[in-house]
């Protein structure tokens, strides 16, 4: 029976799609109990209130590189 697994790399790793995805500037904040975007309250773990937001965050830090 074959199963599937992630291909290994030449060191014999495998390659995951977050090992392989650009890092985004959002995924460098702390969280810090509200929104980064639009200060609305959050839990402690949370750093966006939802995708419209971080989405938002992203391509407006594009723009002030």
């Amino acid at each position: 029976m074959e199963e599937d697994f992630p291909e290994k790399d030449a060191g014999g790793e495998r390659q995951s799609e977050a090992q392989s995805a650009p890092v985004r500037p959002r995924q460098a904040l702390p969280p810090k109990g509200s929104c980064w975007y639009c200060e609305k309250p959050l839990d402690s773990v949370k750093r966006f209130c939802g995708k419209t937001c971080a989405d938002a965050f992203d391509e407006e830090a594009e723009y002030t590189r």
